[in-house]
């Protein structure tokens, strides 16, 4: 017998109508909105890799410290938009604005930025919106000043960190791996 599946394919979408977006006060709405919709990362506010001060923090307070870091002007990332409504994350922020990300990482050097995390919404996975999000975040560092991008994706069949992207991804836009960061993570980086 047939198995059928219950999913439901990927809503389409144009890469050429999407539009990328710096969080910033101005835009700080949309991403709140992207944040608590259902399925989204409100759990994390993506501050799972950011200094929080302490280690266990409700949600309520993590959004609180991301919408802090916001309003102080620190970058926190970019949203994808389609039509003025955002449809993707990606974390991406000068490294020192992370706590430790690999027991690699050099403090003293400078012009690195880190590219964490990204969301994409369950009916828009599969579709390409996380490789825009990719070559988008990868634009807005080197525009931004970086010298070096730094990621930390893992094995397409990893059990966890997904979030963080695939190597394979990052492989294909010319990042090189430097070494892992624990026993998943792969620490790789693109230079200019």
């Amino acid at each position: 017998m047939p198995r059928h599946s219950n999913a439901s394919p990927p809503e389409k979408f144009d890469i050429a109508n999407i539009r990328f977006t710096e969080v910033t006060r101005a835009t700080r709405g949309s991403f709140e909105t992207l944040f608590q919709q259902p399925g989204a990362p409100k759990y994390c506010w993506c501050m799972a890799w950011r200094y929080s001060g302490r280690e266990h923090i409700q949600s309520d307070e993590k959004k609180r410290l991301m919408m802090a870091l916001i309003d102080t002007g620190t970058p926190v990332g970019i949203l994808a938009e389609i039509g003025g409504k955002a449809v993707g994350w990606c974390s991406v922020a000068p490294r020192e604005t992370y706590r430790k990300l690999s027991n690699r990482q050099d403090d003293s050097e400078t012009g690195v930025w880190s590219i964490v995390c990204f969301y994409v919404p369950r009916a828009l996975r599969g579709g390409g919106l996380a490789s825009a999000l990719l070559d988008a975040a990868i634009d807005h560092a080197f525009a931004k000043g970086a010298h070096i991008i730094e990621a930390y994706p893992v094995e397409d069949a990893s059990p966890s960190y997904r979030f963080m992207g695939f190597r394979d991804m990052f492989a294909v836009r010319g990042f090189h791996e430097i070494g892992m960061a624990g026993s998943r993570r792969h620490v790789m980086r693109l230079e200019r």
